[in-house]
């Protein structure tokens, strides 16, 4: 099924956000705007199918926001991140039948990332 909705997280600091996102997450830039150099960032960035906005524009939303990834298999998304150094908690099973982990980026936002237990290889 084709994305249809793509969330968008306010950012503070676009250079250190990448780094955590690209570098650590392993998202992709697809493209990035900024009206002229200084001028706050707006970048798209896709994982495995899966597209975010991120903005660096305050009047765009506010920091503290939080994203649902569904995931074919929570461990396997996990053990890559860890690879990346990015420290993230364990999984853990819960008793609506997902398995799942949450990581903040710098800015605060809530990233999680869940599969269905019985849907996981």
């Amino acid at each position: 099924m084709e994305q249809t909705v793509i969330p968008q997280l306010r950012i503070t600091d676009a250079k250190r956000s990448l780094q955590f996102y690209v570098d650590g997450l392993g998202f992709e830039i697809d493209w990035q705007h900024q009206f002229e150099p200084g001028f706050p960032l707006f970048l798209s960035l896709t994982r495995s199918g899966q597209t975010i906005f991120l903005t660096e524009h305050r009047e765009d939303c506010e920091v503290g926001g939080a994203v649902y990834f569904l995931v074919p298999d929570t461990d396997v998304c996990h053990a890559a991140f860890v690879s990346r150094g990015v420290n993230a908690p364990t999984p853990e099973d819960t008793p609506w039948g997902t398995r799942e982990f949450q990581l903040r980026d710098p800015d605060g936002n809530r990233l999680r990332f869940a599969c269905d237990r019985e849907e996981a290889p």
